[in-house]
């Protein structure tokens, strides 16, 4: 399943896939008519306890991912992203300004059997 991940606010790439907003509010500045997604999935998104808790505060992003793991576990929207993902390349837009702390991250490790709180970093090759 090639999850990716982008902020709403960056220009859509051609092989981007299906694109799906997995934020729970709609991000501020961009219309609707102008967002380039293919649907938007509130009920993937934290809780907005959890989200509100979090306040993008990078020393509470692997509390978090703990917390919002837990929440993903019986959240049914889960399962219907992953069929979406099936065959295709499935990109998951967050509004966040931060691209190392947010819950997208956190969400597409799940959809990939990762338990990291950060995605897995690429291996370094000697020149």
């Amino acid at each position: 399943m090639p999850f990716r991940i982008a902020r709403i606010y960056d220009p859509a790439e051609p092989d981007g896939g299906l694109r799906i907003l997995v934020d729970r509010l709609w991000p501020r500045g961009i219309k609707k008519s102008d967002a380039r997604i293919d649907g938007w999935m509130k009920d993937i998104a934290p809780s907005s306890e959890l989200r509100t808790w979090f306040g993008h505060r990078p020393d509470r992003f692997a509390e978090f991912g703990k917390r919002y793991r837990e929440e993903l576990r019986s959240n049914p929207a889960v399962g219907a992203l992953r069929k979406l993902g099936k065959g295709k390349i499935v990109t998951l837009l967050y509004g966040a300004r931060d691209p190392e702390v947010n819950h997208a991250l956190v969400l597409r490790a799940v959809l990939q059997g990762r338990s990291a709180t950060k995605p897995a970093r690429p291996k370094k090759t000697r020149a």
